[in-house]
């Protein structure tokens, strides 16, 4: 079993509403220092598998400027403070694409990146979801809806045009247990 590390020294570099990068100087339980061990502290998210009434997935396109281009991805926001992840879910779906579901399911919860990130990931399949209104983007976002067959959203997978490996991951764990519809079902 691991032991943790022992923070000996702590010093915030940025704080923003998300965001707090930290500087650590940590001692391994075999006595190694690492002395300036970097920790970035960034609010949970929760990102949601759409399928709609009609059987298609609902995806949203938007420029990503860490990667420098367009991703197609699943709707998905940062948990306001003292906000549950179920609640996130809906409501960044009703944002970012106009959808709204009675019938939801936990997908799973992953360390964003375990190694430096603090961050959670909360992934949902919101199914027979109907559109009830236009979507109303946050300041900042720019996003088109995009609508997929199940066997299309896997295809963009395969040809490498969703490349957000967390919503990837959720994607193909909802297809394994049988949340994506299959046609002539």
């Amino acid at each position: 079993m691991s032991i943790p590390w022992t923070v000996l020294r702590r010093r915030t570099l940025v704080e923003r509403r998300y965001l707090e990068l930290r500087e650590e100087h940590v001692r391994l339980a075999s006595g190694q220092e690492i002395e300036d061990f970097y920790v970035i502290d960034m609010s949970d998210w929760a990102a949601v598998l759409c399928v709609t009434s009609g059987g298609e997935i609902a995806l949203v396109r938007q420029y990503r400027h860490g990667v420098g281009k367009e991703s197609i991805e699943l709707p998905a926001g940062a948990l306001e403070p003292g906000e549950d992840p179920d609640v996130a879910a809906a409501r960044e779906l009703l944002e970012e694409t106009g959808y709204v579901s009675r019938r939801w399911c936990r997908i799973a919860t992953l360390a964003t990146d375990p190694s430096r990130q603090t961050s959670h990931a909360h992934f949902y399949c919101a199914l027979d979801a109907e559109r009830v209104r236009e979507p109303e983007l946050d300041e900042g976002e720019e996003l088109t809806l995009q609508l997929v067959s199940p066997s299309e959203l896997l295809e963009l997978i395969e040809r490498g045009e969703i490349t957000h490996g967390m919503h990837v991951a959720a994607i193909l764990l909802a297809a394994r247990r049988g949340l994506l519809p299959v046609a002539g079902r």
